[in-house]
């Protein structure tokens, strides 16, 4: 079977900073198990940027709801579809537009929580104690 691949030659600091800048909210909706790494959302997390996202990969530990984003599960995709635009209409847009305390507090989170626990040195750390040392 073929598999979609989405490739972005020579991907380095100035192309991942054109994809983040300006960014609001990281929208993600990988159907699971097809998620990649997800370095792209750790690094919006990084520059306060909450995540909506199906609950994959890293984002598995990394939602908390309402605090440093916004979840889905990724199982059914017309299901899911519905759940995000929802999500999207009834949570995320009224607080980003009438809540902006509150928004601000979800970027917040994002980087004190997400940015400080998913990074290189907790990545190589993990690669080297859980595939090398075992």
């Amino acid at each position: 079977d073929a598999i979609p691949v989405a490739y972005l030659p020579n991907y380095d600091v100035q192309l991942a900073r054109m994809m983040t800048s300006g960014v609001d909210v990281w929208l993600n909706t990988p159907q699971p198990p097809l998620e990649a790494s997800g370095t792209s959302g750790m690094k919006a997390a990084l520059n306060g940027v909450p995540s909506l996202s199906v609950l994959d990969g890293w984002w598995i530990e990394g939602c908390i709801e309402g605090v440093t984003g916004w979840g889905g599960e990724g199982d059914n995709r017309a299901r899911d579809a519905a759940a995000l635009y929802d999500k999207l209409e009834n949570e995320v847009v009224p607080l980003y537009y009438g809540g902006r305390d509150r928004f601000l507090d979800i970027m917040r989170h994002a980087i004190a929580l997400n940015g400080s626990f998913f990074n290189t040195q907790r990545m190589v750390q993990q690669y080297v104690v859980k595939a090398y040392l075992t």
